[in-house]
């Protein structure tokens, strides 16, 4: 049986660059949609769920960061935004808005494969006769495979992808200190970059989360000059 291919949804409002990069992505066998705006956007949108956004910053209208902020209110549909800008805060606010990774321009094709083979990889589901993977801690459970989270047996927690991975990341090596390489090797791999602050920005938006859905659990602690540590204690479910 032929698995179906991802599909990738290009948001950019350049027609070259729109052009390129659909033609490469089809060439490495991707289903691709685009969309030159956030209208277009959202009329694809209602047709299909993309795999992969990739996201331009710079659009006419609504622009990435208002996007990204208004999908990630509903949808954890993971999303590489594209930035002409070097200037490191435009990076910052893209991945507060909850962007998974993020790519300046002008950027190679093979980077922009890459990272969004990285974004994928980390998001696919796992198989069905795969075990279930489900851990307690605090008052939350999370379901790996089914990738979800939820805080007092009922209610869930929306996670980015990046956020997700993260937890899991933190689930699966409780209370040990793990530093801010062996965070990015383990949630990021082959595409992560030694001067990435992608995961000091992801911390801080799941900390805000998880002490958000429980006050006062104080889940992920910063030591210094170590990196963090996830102090639950952690249960597996069957």
């Amino acid at each position: 049986m032929t698995m179906p291919k991802p599909t990738i949804l290009i948001v950019e409002d350049d027609p070259e660059i729109r052009r390129l990069v659909r033609d490469f992505l089809v060439h490495e066998g991707y289903d691709v949609e685009t969309a030159e705006d956030a209208k277009a956007m959202d009329t694809v949108l209602q047709r299909l769920r993309p795999d992969l956004i990739i996201l331009d910053l710079m659009l006419p209208g609504e622009d990435g960061l208002a996007i990204c902020r208004r999908l990630r209110v509903s949808d954890p549909i993971p999303i590489l935004m594209l930035t002409a800008k070097s200037d490191e805060i435009d990076r910052v606010v893209g991945l507060e808005m909850g962007a998974d990774d993020y790519l300046a321009k002008p950027f190679s094709s093979r980077e922009l494969l890459a990272r969004a083979r990285a974004i994928m990889r980390r998001t696919q589901h796992t198989p069905p006769q795969a075990q279930n993977r489900r851990y307690s801690f605090d008052a939350f459970v999370i379901d790996v495979d089914a990738r979800g989270l939820s805080v007092g047996g009922t209610d869930a927690v929306t996670l980015t992808s990046g956020e997700f991975e993260l937890l899991v990341c933190f689930v699966q090596r409780p209370r040990r200190v793990l530093t801010r390489d062996q965070i990015l090797d383990w949630t990021r791999g082959r595409s992560a970059d030694p001067f990435d602050r992608t995961v000091d920005m992801l911390i801080s938006r799941l900390r805000k989360k998880l002490d958000g859905a429980s006050p006062g659990s104080n889940l992920i602690n910063t030591v210094r000059n170590g990196g963090y540590l996830f102090t639950a204690h952690v249960r597996p479910l069957t």
